[in-house]
């Protein structure tokens, strides 16, 4: 019994390292094409990979990106988000991809799709890119 409680604090702290993002639970080696925000289609490209534990990554419709991830799923936070600064004729799409991906606070996996949503009834729908 002493070697059970013991273990156990041990157990505990090896837990505290796993990845508990989206990454975990589906979402990592895989490259998400935007499909549509708010039931809308999304005419421009954008992409969001999960590169490494507690990260994100993509390519918006001008410029790549990168950021991290800080919430445990199925809750969505990104922190730091950065992109390059090229200019295009889709920076308008890419403000509203940002804006939108900014917005989100939680995340569902199911195969090959990835829906992120937030409390006001926003909603991105991402599918796995072949």
């Amino acid at each position: 019994m002493s070697r059970l409680i013991l273990t156990l604090p041990l157990l505990a702290l090896f837990q505290c390292n796993k990845d508990e993002t989206v990454a975990a639970y589906g979402a990592a080696d895989q490259t998400w094409a935007l499909q549509e925000i708010d039931g809308q289609p999304f005419e421009a490209s954008a992409l969001l990979h999960f590169p490494e534990e507690g990260k994100i990554s993509g390519n918006a419709p001008c410029n790549s990106y990168s950021g991290t991830l800080d919430a445990p799923y199925p809750w969505f936070g990104i922190q730091n988000l950065t992109a390059t600064r090229a200019a295009c004729a889709g920076l308008e799409a890419e403000g509203i991809y940002f804006a939108a991906l900014m917005a989100m606070t939680q995340s569902e996996v199911s195969g090959d799709v990835l829906i992120l949503r937030n409390e006001a009834g926003h909603e991105m729908v991402f599918t796995a890119a072949e």
